[in-house]
């Protein structure tokens, strides 16, 4: 009984049903979200990691890597540091060197060496290619070519095949060595390592599944021709592979820039578009490096982990805001679309762990890998690592988005409620001596009528505000191929024109949209509630879709469109107040704009607009990520409309 007073009351006072209450309950859904992401690093709500698959059994086997594969790797090392010292140039400190060079650290003499890379591509190719045939590999090359942003991205992968004895090339593993590691350095050891693992591997009769050692020029485009050449998804500027195995269960990338022992194992593992290996591989090499081998393992960059609630919560921000960004922090990112776990693994720090320790690693990992009867499926695939240790699964994780995204729907739903009634009954008719000597009889049936039928119905004008938020939504195509279509030199400028026009657009279709300017009469109020309502429905579909693929990047966007949900046009305040609360919004949502966030960006972490957003022009035409679409054909259309409905309190 008390519920339907409740519910009953509220009937009878549209105003608090349609103006406060969902305001309200929008508020509560933000906070719980933001309040639900910081439980996460509680012991309570998150939970350790567990190996699901049991045919890999990790650290089981006894690694034989060592002794007098070093004296194998130290000869490898020199022949390839011999093609190194002849394109090299005078030395030259590291500090006084231009953008990107790439560097060879002699242990001995501490030299660094500036090398020309183009000047000894076709050099490198045939020494690896002899190495590895020499080794007993069945070897082939692929060339390739990339533009992106005006700028040519070539190279050519040498790859090596061990056909497994005991199997019928069905299946493969993948070891990738980059010419350039994903910081742009110099992967000398790197290399080495793989070609000494090559032959290293080869001797042995125990492999289920081939093993396919990968070289490439850098981190970013080699892999990625490779892959999308191997499943035959490849675009004309790259050659076909021919040479092939069977489908590829896994993959791990190396990558030691330095001659100085290591500390620790850092392990990378985010994709393209917040992919993510199966969690099994993530835990079968931390339990490899921890508990077999004795190395330490980190991820996020955190180096000092010392599990604390706030460095939980840390590495838990680091993770999302690598997902939410959606680019190839490695080599191993360019497996994940295809399904293929693969992670990158990183010595760091001082210590004396050598090449050898890491070779073992790896050995181990692969003995693992080749242990499985199918592919790795049993683990989670949507996760977020706070330790090397301990994980949150999307089942807990995932309200705090939706719980962001759903605010935006509540407000839809109250907003398209609201058009449809006259929250404000007209003026009551003057009452004459004639009604007042014969009142009407009221019976029940009045008043039951009277009670049902509530606030009066009115037509809602749908064609201009479903225009309006459609044509907005498709205008996000302009910057959307603008920056992914001009050369990277322009970047900049057109990131301030940008900036520019999220200040003038909205001030003109205001104008327009309240003044008409001839081109149609001047809209009503309520159309105006729809223009918001169909937005922030729109968004809030797409995020709460975008929440189970990219969890990170529906969260960040949510949080930043939050006040979307609170601002339109001000309405029953004086003209001076109108004016300045809207002036006062408008400042604060420009600074909400996603222009505005880049140079913001950038300016906090020191890195310039035309390397990120050449980055991005990179990630569209190669990685395919589409972090890009999200950004200017959701967010900015629904920020742009938010800006128009503010400003439309000025006209």
């Amino acid at each position: 009984m008390a519920l339907k007073s409740a519910i009953r009351d509220l009937r009878n006072k549209p105003d608090l049903l349609f103006l406060r209450l969902p305001n309200l309950v929008s508020l509560v859904c933000i906070v719980v979200g933001v309040v639900w992401l910081l439980l996460l690093p509680l012991n309570e709500y998150s939970r350790r990691t567990y190996i699901s698959e049991n045919a890999l059994l990790p650290g089981q086997v006894h690694a034989y890597f060592t002794g007098s594969e070093q004296n194998i790797f130290r000869g490898y090392k020199r022949e390839i540091e011999g093609l190194l010292n002849e394109g090299a140039e005078p030395p030259a400190r590291r500090e006084d060197t231009t953008l990107n060079p790439t560097y060879v650290e002699q242990q001995d003499s501490r030299m660094a060496y500036m090398v020309d890379v183009a000047n000894m591509s076709t050099e490198y190719p045939k020494k690896l290619r002899s190495i590895l045939q020499v080794a007993g590999l069945k070897v082939a090359t692929q060339k390739y070519e990339y533009t992106s942003a005006g700028i040519t991205h070539q190279g050519e992968n040498v790859y090596g095949i061990i056909h497994a004895p005991r199997g019928d090339a069905t299946e493969a593993i993948v070891l990738v060595a980059a010419w350039r590691t994903a910081d742009d350095e110099l992967n000398l050891n790197g290399v080495t390592l793989a070609l000494t693992l090559a032959r290293y591997f080869r001797r042995w009769s125990l492999w289920s599944k081939d093993i396919i050692f990968l070289f490439t020029p850098d981190s970013k485009s080699g892999t990625q021709a490779w892959v999308d050449a191997y499943h035959d998804l490849h675009p004309a500027s790259v050659q076909p592979l021919p040479l092939k195995s069977g489908a590829l269960q896994g993959a791990v990338v190396i990558e030691y820039p330095f001659e100085h022992r290591f500390h620790s194992l850092h392990i990378v593992y985010d994709g393209v578009n917040g992919q993510l290996p199966n969690l099994d591989l993530f835990n079968t090499a931390v339990a490899i490096a921890s508990g077999q081998m004795g190395i330490g393992a980190n991820l996020q960059e955190m180096w000092d982990h010392n599990d604390s609630y706030e460095a939980r919560l840390q590495t838990i921000l680091r993770g999302m805001a690598k997902q939410g960004l959606g680019y190839a922090t490695g080599a191993h990112s360019s497996f994940m679309p295809y399904h293929i776990d693969a992670i990158t693994l990183q010595p760091k720090g001082q210590g004396w762990e050598d090449e050898m320790a890491l070779g073992r690693t790896i050995e181990s990992l692969c003995r693992s890998l080749n242990n499985l009867l199918e592919h790795l499926h049993q683990s989670f695939f949507f996760y977020l690592l706070m330790e090397s240790q301990r994980f949150v699964s999307i089942g807990t994780y995932l309200p705090s988005a939706m719980l962001i995204a759903g605010n935006f729907t509540i407000m839809a739903i109250a907003l398209w409620m609201r058009t449809g009634y006259h929250l404000r009954s007209a003026p009551s008719e003057p009452r004459t001596p004639q009604k007042e000597q014969n009142p009407a009889p009221v019976t029940e049936k009045t008043e039951q009528t009277a009670r049902i039928s509530g606030p009066p119905v009115v037509e809602r004008l749908l064609a201009l505000p479903l225009t309006l938020v459609t044509g907005l939504h498709l205008l996000g195509l302009v910057p959307l191929w603008t920056l992914n279509t001009l050369s990277h030199q322009f970047f900049t400028s057109v990131t301030y024109t940008f900036v520019v026009v999220d200040v003038v657009l909205p001030l003109v279709l205001a104008a327009l949209l309240s003044n008409g300017l001839g081109l149609f009469s001047p809209i009503v109020p309520q159309q105006y509630l729809l223009i918001k309502s169909f937005s922030l429905l729109l968004l809030g579909l797409c995020l709460s879709t975008l929440a189970t693929l990219n969890f990170s990047l529906s969260f960040i966007i949510g949080l930043l469109c939050a006040p979307l949900s609170f601002i339109g046009r001000l309405q029953g305040l004086s003209a001076p107040l109108r004016y300045g609360l809207a002036v006062f919004g408008l400042v604060l949502l420009n600074l909400l704009s996603p222009p505005t966030i880049l140079l913001g960006a950038c300016w906090y972490f020191g890195v310039s607009v035309e390397t990120v957003l050449t980055q991005a022009a990179f990630g569209w035409d190669v990685w395919g990520m589409w972090t890009q679409v999200v950004v200017w054909c959701v967010w900015w259309p629904a920020w742009l409309i938010g800006c128009v409905l503010l400003g439309s309190s000025v006209f």
